[in-house]
């Protein structure tokens, strides 16, 4: 980043605004260009070859990426400095969806505090790969509260970690990383083979800022005056359990600070498997907690914000000296 105020800047604009529909987005642009290397892969490899062709994927779109954004900032700057470091916070705002997950929270949280029902599990289904069409209000809720939660590293922590590192380029590598995993990274009989290499690119990638947002839920639940020595506990227990190597730390924080229980059962596509329960059950869950969570993550971003311009002021500070 060419200065300290882009990443408070981005982050800033994306809480104000969020993703305009009308706005082109980039997330779209990289899902055609998988799907459109997907079919390439599909008519030119054979099966047997799909997991060498499979490294393919993350090579061309995450290096595609990273290179036009790259490429489009190093242009504006030799148009005009100003221009290309307004430009990179607005492409660092594209990689972060804060507003947007609270806003889907929010309106579940909604249709359930209206009595509304059929509308929550909607909205539910809008934004979870679960089946929603039978859940019960309590159930809805763990839906929405295990969303936002899980959603505060791929959305939020990861793509202001990787600006902080490396600017608008590699945040928005990692928005290819992640939108990678959301459409081949399945251990299934389509992708098992396809997408090994993109999934494991998002393990990598999410490593270190999922438990850097477990601790920082922790502090945000002290000072929000919720558990903290709860999601402390959650945590230490429970994350390791899920079954991604990401996930857990969140959402056991998030269950822990809030006094839930999370995880259980879930129905996909007809097909019902369990995931392994996170925090302990201290009471029922209530739509309450849905704006809760999203409170969490606010502040657990905002101070991440705050922290990691702090680090580069000085970092950039100790480079003139």
């Amino acid at each position: 980043m060419a200065a300290w105020w882009i990443l408070p800047a981005a982050y800033a604009l994306d809480r104000l605004v969020g993703d305009p529909r009308w706005l082109p987005h980039p997330v779209v642009g990289m899902g055609k260009a998988i799907s459109a290397i997907e079919a390439a892969i599909r008519r030119l490899v054979q099966p047997r070859r799909y997991r060498v062709a499979g490294l393919l994927l993350p090579l061309l779109v995450v290096g595609g990426s990273f290179a036009l954004t790259w490429a489009a900032l190093r242009l504006l700057a030799m148009v005009n400095p100003w221009l290309a470091a307004v430009a990179e916070a607005a492409f660092i705002a594209t990689t972060i969806a804060a507003k947007g997950l609270r806003d889907a929270g929010m309106e579940v949280c909604g249709h359930l505090r209206r009595g509304d029902l059929p509308a929550a599990r909607r909205s539910l289904s809008m934004i979870v790969g679960r089946d929603t069409a039978d859940l019960q209000p309590p159930e809805v809720v763990r839906g929405a509260v295990e969303t936002v939660a899980e959603n505060i590293v791929d959305a939020v922590v990861s793509p202001l970690f990787f600006a902080l590192i490396g600017g608008a380029p590699l945040a928005m590598a990692y928005r290819a990383v992640n939108t990678l995993d959301s459409m081949v990274g399945y251990k299934n009989d389509k992708y098992f083979h396809l997408g090994w290499a993109s999934a494991r690119l998002d393990d990598i990638a999410n490593y270190i800022p999922a438990r850097l947002t477990a601790l920082l839920l922790i502090a945000a639940s002290w000072c929000l005056r919720l558990d903290p020595m709860g999601a402390w506990s959650a945590v230490r227990r429970d994350a390791s359990a899920h079954p991604s190597p990401n996930s857990g730390y969140p959402e056991s924080a998030v269950a822990g600070s809030l006094g839930i229980r999370l995880g259980g059962e879930n129905t996909y596509h007809g097909v019902t498997s369990f995931r392994a329960y996170m925090g302990d059950k201290k009471r029922e869950l209530e739509p309450e907690d849905i704006p809760r969570t999203a409170k969490l993550m606010f502040l657990v971003s905002g101070v991440f914000v705050l922290i990691g311009t702090a680090i580069w002021i000085g970092i950039n500070g100790l480079i003139w000296v």
